[in-house]
């Protein structure tokens, strides 16, 4: 997405915090450098609640991550929250698919931004 959409503010959560800190799994992470993508420099954080006010739109990788983030929404709070795929993205670390999740979640950040572009034309 980062690639997409350089001057988007983007940021990446996960809904726990085991590896807060950490940086992306090494499998992962020479998976997206054989697409050219360096993710060294990311590093892990857990979602929170001030999130939905950081952010104008959060997207979440599968429906129990985007229960847990609702979970945590402030009352009032109307930051929408959409899954990246209409389908989970698989996690590569239990499928061991790196390839195809990034198939996937490249496929959803084309779609993602082009429904960001047709609802901001309008």
């Amino acid at each position: 997405m980062r690639q997409l959409a350089p001057d988007l503010m983007l940021d990446s959560a996960g809904t726990a915090g085991w590896h807060a800190g950490d940086t992306p799994y090494g499998p992962m992470q020479a998976a997206a450098k054989a697409r050219g993508i360096d993710l060294s420099g990311l590093r892990a954080r857990q979602f929170a609640a001030a999130d939905f006010d950081a952010f104008d739109l959060i997207v979440a990788m599968d429906r129990q991550n985007q229960r847990d983030i609702e979970k945590l929404r402030p009352r009032g709070n109307t930051t929408p929250v959409r899954r990246m795929a209409d389908a989970d993205v698989p996690d590569p670390y239990y499928t061991r698919d790196f390839d195809g999740a990034l198939d996937i979640i490249a496929a959803a950040a084309r779609r993602l931004l082009d429904d960001i572009s047709r609802t901001q034309d309008r």
